[in-house]
């Protein structure tokens, strides 16, 4: 049985700060322990109900968060970024499950540091309608290759966000958001061992997982917060202008939707980052 993890930092227990999860800041190494005691136990709890092969998907910021010599169960470690499948890379069609660690609310929602993969530059995201941050975005890749996402691991929004298109995935909540910069977080033992169990359970009941949650043809409909990038946005095939900040894009093959909106983020990066 092979799993693919894709982890991110903000929705780790113990993260409250952008200066937890960026480079240069003096408190960047506590975040990184805490991320990478809550990977292990995703790994530990896969390899209790049975996996054979562990693959993670480094997908914060510059995507070098981990030392892959920590990793637990000899797992592999994908990391570096402007990768084609981004948060998604390394997933195809060979694995079994497919589980999101660390994930986050969508830009708009009070959830801890909540953001849509952009925070400079997308004021919100829906999927058929419905407000979405990453974990729902990112289910389309697993759909393409026709596996479950089965665990979500963050505070209670992200658990409310991902059940709107994963209605049957196993949620941890380790943290309940009290502001954008402020949470009540699990001891991070605690939230390890909740990981770990239910990494554990959602792979046991892997037989009940649906790998097909989401209805095709899917739209995506992106606001940013500025109409240049609405405009510039268009520029990209299949993409078309809603509104002065709006742009949406459908499609019934959800890997294509996917890139498209890749190909905006990548886009939009290219007028915020120096």
């Amino acid at each position: 049985m092979k799993v693919f993890i894709s982890i991110d930092f903000e929705g780790v227990s113990g993260i409250a700060a952008w200066e937890q999860i960026t480079g240069g800041n003096p408190e960047l190494e506590m975040g990184r322990r805490l991320l990478l005691a809550e990977t292990n136990a995703a790994i530990e709890g896969a390899l209790a109900a049975g996996a054979t092969e562990v693959v993670v998907n480094d997908s914060h910021s510059t995507m070098r968060n981990l030392d892959p010599s920590e990793l637990a169960g000899r797992a592999s470690y994908i990391s570096g970024r402007y990768k084609p499948l981004y948060m998604m890379q390394g997933l195809d069609g060979s694995f079994d499950a497919v589980f999101f660690l660390g994930y986050h609310g969508g830009a708009g929602a009070a959830s801890i540091l909540s953001h849509t993969y952009n925070p400079r530059a997308i004021w919100e995201v829906r999927l058929n309608g419905e407000v979405t941050g990453e974990a729902g975005l990112n289910s389309l890749v697993a759909q393409a290759f026709g596996v479950p996402v089965v665990l979500v691991t963050g505070d209670e929004r992200t658990a409310v966000e991902a059940r709107r298109f994963l209605p049957h995935v196993r949620a941890i909540e380790v943290k309940r958001s009290v502001s954008r910069y402020a949470a009540h977080n699990l001891h991070p033992e605690v939230a390890c061992e909740m990981i770990r169990e239910g990494a554990h359970e959602a792979l046991a009941r892997l037989d009940e997982a649906d790998a097909s949650p989401i209805g095709l043809p899917a739209r995506v409909e992106v606001t940013f917060l500025y109409e240049d990038m609405a405009e510039m946005a268009t520029w990209i095939g299949g993409v078309e202008r809603t509104g002065p900040r709006a742009v949406a894009m459908e499609d019934d093959d959800s890997l294509r939707l996917y890139r498209r909106f890749v190909a905006l983020v990548y886009l939009t990066r290219a007028l915020v980052d120096p």
